[in-house]
Order: C-alpha cells, then sequence, then structure tokens
C-alpha cells in the first residue's frame, strides 16, 4: 500500500466512499446530504494536508486529511479525519493512514492531536485507543445514530512529543 499527498484528481475516487460513509450517518457528524461540492471544499481544503492510500493496481482506497484544531497559540494542535472505503475495511488501511498521519503530524511541528467528536460507536475507537489516544470526555446523548438511537461524542486526545 502507497500513501501519498492527494491532488485534486484523487477527488473522483475519494468522493464514492466519502459519500457512502457521511451518508450512513453513523461515523461523522457532517449532514449525510452533503453535496459533493461542498464535501470537497471541506474535505480538500487548501488549509489542510490531504493524504490517499492507494492499493497494488493504484485504485484510493482511504484518505486522510491534517490540519490545526485550532488558530493562534494553540496552532500546534492537530486534528484529523479518515476514511476508508468500506469495502476495503479490516485490511489496516485505516491503522496505515493513522500512523502517517501521527508521522506528518509530528514532522510538520504538532505537539498534540485531538479529535472533536468520535461517536463513540465507531469502530474505530479501538484503533485510537492502541494508537495512544485518550479519551477526555463524552458528550451524552450528542449523536443521533441511525441504529443505536442517542449516543455519546468523544473527545480524544494524543500528545505527539
Amino acid at each position: 500500500m502507497l500513501i501519498r499527498e492527494a491532488t485534486a484528481g484523487d477527488w473522483p475516487q475519494i468522493w464514492p466512499f466519502w459519500h457512502r460513509i457521511v451518508a450512513a450517518a453513523e461515523t461523522y457528524a457532517w449532514d449525510p446530504h452533503t453535496t459533493e461540492e461542498a464535501a470537497r471544499e471541506l474535505w480538500m481544503s487548501p488549509a489542510k494536508r490531504v493524504y490517499v492510500a492507494e492499493d497494488d493496481s493504484a485504485a484510493v482506497v482511504g484518505s486522510a486529511y491534517l490540519t490545526p484544531n485550532y488558530g493562534g497559540p494553540a496552532a500546534r494542535v492537530a486534528n484529523a479525519g479518515f476514511m476508508v472505503d468500506p469495502d476495503r475495511a479490516g485490511r489496516g488501511i485505516g491503522r496505515a493512514l493513522a500512523t502517517h498521519v501521527l508521522a506528518e503530524a509530528r514532522a510538520h511541528g504538532y505537539r498534540a492531536m485531538v479529535f472533536n467528536a468520535v461517536v463513540e460507536t465507531n469502530p474505530a475507537v479501538a484503533l485510537w485507543t492502541s494508537l495512544g489516544f485518550t479519551i477526555l470526555g463524552t458528550v451524552p446523548e450528542a449523536y443521533e445514530h441511525p441504529r443505536h438511537g442517542r449516543v455519546g461524542l468523544h473527545i480524544m486526545y494524543r500528545a505527539l512529543d
């Protein structure tokens, strides 16, 4: 698997799984009806460093972004987002992207990473904790999950020093 910086030409391969994941409304606190144009602006923003994971056939099977979580004096705290094609789940793509983005965050001078709204039923919570993230707190019943009803949103943190 190759992980590299994304180009504008990668979006047509990212959009199908981005849309599928967000429309399912199970893991991201984004509008399930987000248009492709709005999704591209959100994910591929020039303020973000965007990465893609390619399989052996050069198909994009996952993507991630890295961006400051805050501005000003707190700009050395990163935020990131990750998506893996659901048809390719369980193959280590998410872990590989996470490891890559954590290394990139360190290389770009970030001292910590924060996830602001991790749906507590998201299977990725196990991945994040295995990579050293801790749950700082949970906003109870903040997320209307289509299968589980009201569930909490975790705020997760990891130092990068």
